[in-house]
């Protein structure tokens, strides 16, 4: 539960002794509360006081991390129920699977289209997360050499999914160390399961029906020693695992259901669309880790822009880096357009430029990833911002033809951007990045003739 200043205050020494840095304990407590402080600052805290504050500062939903090195993955520690109160924090990480029934070419080729899969936007390399291996054949041999096979040939973390403890241990006798996440407890071998997790070091997926019977699963696994648990809910179709998965959100954050506050994991089994639609409201919708069972890889682009614009801080607009953009062979004579860093503008206007298939220069101002009429709006991208990013990235001198073409939107900045542009013609391209082409093949075309 969430402390307010005056409990917080109730457990500190009251000395004001100002060697926290604050004037007073009041102060100190208020700062606490607004998670502006930490309670190491105090320095005749009690332990009993630092527990207490310790335990209610930590997130409501426990921070997991599945693999090791650079491509760990993060999963929990969310703190609202809607993107727009704060921010989402650790994105859904996306787990295409393979099966130890399947043949080793076919689970190559998969893993191919896995693990090369990046795809650069805004500003980001969108890249697949986990594997997951599920087992099958009932075979502990098989399993625990598909598993071996499989993280051979592919580097990123890897989901166990198995029901069978012998199978599990197979697997974790080969893989165990790098922490994979091990999916198979349920109400008849939740026991064998967490011991093998405490075991091997590993987190734990939790699956269940219905929300209380699922925590209280979860704290009996907790007693056992094994603190990285993952969820899973059994629910009924579409509209039971959203009512579940909403409501394990729900109680996390309240605090008001033991053994909750843990990430939430599903999986996406049907084929093609409807396993991509199962995996989309899993992303929308609370969903830490998603198993596509029979992935098709031309849905991974579309989730992971989804998850990109879902996960990205509603606070701060997706940029750009400012600076000039070459597109195409551009030399001196090629055209200069400009607009802002806000990124869905500069791949509007970068793809129709190219499209053109006219060699151009890109100068890409710092609005603040504001897009053009709002940053003109906000005195952000105006005759003075553009002249100073001219000169800074010293065009003058490598663009002999001293054009410049504006957004149509801010025409009518063109006369003041001349008077600060001394020497330059400043032109007045489209309002719609969509006529780009047209005006570069035109217009361009007339005034460079």
């Amino acid at each position: 539960m969430k402390l307010t200043g005056l409990q917080i205050f109730k457990l500190l020494p009251n000395k004001n002794c100002k060697e926290c840095g604050f004037q007073t304990c009041l102060a100190f407590a208020m700062k606490l509360a607004a998670k502006q402080a930490k309670i190491d600052a105090c320095p005749y805290a009690s332990p009993e006081a630092k527990e207490t504050l310790g335990a209610a500062a930590a997130p409501p939903i426990r921070l997991v991390t599945i693999g090791m090195g650079e491509r760990a993955v993060r999963i929990g520690e969310e703190l609202v129920m809607f993107r727009h109160e704060k921010a989402f924090f650790h994105k859904t990480a996306l787990a295409p699977q393979v099966d130890d029934l399947m043949g080793r070419e076919e689970i190559l080729a998969r893993l191919r289209e896995v693990c090369a899969f990046s795809v650069a936007r805004a500003g980001e390399n969108l890249l697949l997360d986990l594997v997951a291996i599920k087992e099958k054949s009932g075979a502990p041999e098989k399993f625990a050499q598909t598993v071996k096979f499989t993280a051979e040939q592919c580097l990123l973390p890897l989901v166990l999914v198995s029901k069978r403890s012998a199978c599990m241990r197979a697997a974790l006798e080969s893989v165990g160390s790098s922490r994979p996440l091990l999916w198979g407890a349920d109400g008849n071998n939740a026991d064998e399961m967490a011991a093998l997790a405490k075991e091997f070091a590993c987190p734990l997926v939790i699956e269940g029906e219905g929300v209380e019977a699922l925590a209280q699963m979860a704290c009996r696994a907790a007693e056992k020693g094994v603190d990285d648990l993952v969820l899973c809910p059994v629910s009924s179709g579409a509209a039971g695992r959203l009512r579940d998965f909403t409501l394990l959100r729900r109680h996390a954050l309240s605090r008001s259901l033991r053994g909750s506050g843990y990430p939430l994991i599903m999986s996406a089994s049907s084929k093609g669309y409807e396993g991509a639609v199962a995996a989309v409201g899993g992303i929308c919708k609370y969903a830490s880790v998603i198993v596509l069972e029979d992935p098709a890889p031309w849905t991974y682009f579309p989730l992971l822009t989804l998850r990109q614009g879902i996960y990205t801080d509603p606070q701060k607009p997706l940029q750009v880096k400012p600076g000039v953009y070459i597109i195409g062979d551009a030399g001196g004579n090629a055209p200069l357009l400009v607009t802002t860093n806000f990124s869905l503008t500069y791949f509007m206007v970068s793809s129709e430029v190219e499209a053109s298939e006219i060699p151009s220069r890109l100068l890409i101002v710092d609005a603040e990833g504001q897009s053009v009429l709002t940053a003109w709006a906000a005195g952000k991208f105006n005759a003075e911002v553009i002249a100073k990013a001219v000169v800074a990235q010293e065009l003058a001198a490598s663009v002999p033809h001293k054009r410049i073409i504006i957004p149509g939107y801010v025409a009518m900045i063109s006369g003041d951007l001349e008077d600060k542009l001394p020497g330059w013609n400043v032109m007045v391209g489209p309002q719609e990045s969509a006529d780009i082409p047209a005006y570069l093949k035109e217009v361009w075309a007339r005034a460079t003739a």
